[in-house]
């Protein structure tokens, strides 16, 4: 059989494959898309998040322009279109949790004691091995970039989820 008449009896084969690959991908379907809009999401969120700094502390305030720790990651997350719980415990119990090294920007630092969780932050880079992270830390205070106080943390992300 000739090559010319080989491929043509492969086209009503390839032809739609061809056709659900360029759907699928026009869709955001393909193998990844999922994960590669989640993670434009996430940094989009951070952005927002950067955007707050600055902004007053409030308990329980969710923002606009006034927030406490999982107020910032709920406004800021829910404004990128990536679904969160309201309370910083909750939050954590929402992310999956992953190792300190495995951080990436846009992820979380979650504080806890005896008690559990009691504060949440988003981790934006390391540091001379130091994390360094954006948050809303207490009253008569404002949403910044700061250093962590205490080991006392772990790791969460909404990446892969």
């Amino acid at each position: 059989m000739s090559a010319p008449r080989l491929r043509l009896l492969a086209l009503p084969v390839l032809l739609p494959l061809i056709v659900v690959a360029l759907l699928a991908t026009t869709l955001g379907l393909a193998p990844g898309a999922d994960a590669a809009t989640r993670r434009e999401k996430i940094h989009h969120a951070r952005s927002i998040a950067l955007h707050q700094i600055g902004d007053r502390y409030a308990y329980g305030a969710a923002g606009p322009r006034r927030f406490d720790c999982s107020g910032l990651v709920y406004y800021s997350y829910r404004k990128a279109g990536l679904s969160v719980p309201r309370t910083s415990s909750a939050q954590a119990a929402h992310a999956r949790h992953i190792r300190k090294s495995h951080l990436r920007a846009g992820d979380f630092m979650y504080f806890h004691d005896g008690g559990g969780v009691y504060h949440v932050a988003i981790f934006l880079r390391w540091s001379h091995g130091h994390a360094v992270m954006l948050h809303a830390p207490g009253s008569g205070q404002r949403v910044h970039r700061d250093a962590p106080w205490t080991r006392s943390w772990f790791a969460g992300t909404l990446r892969g989820r």
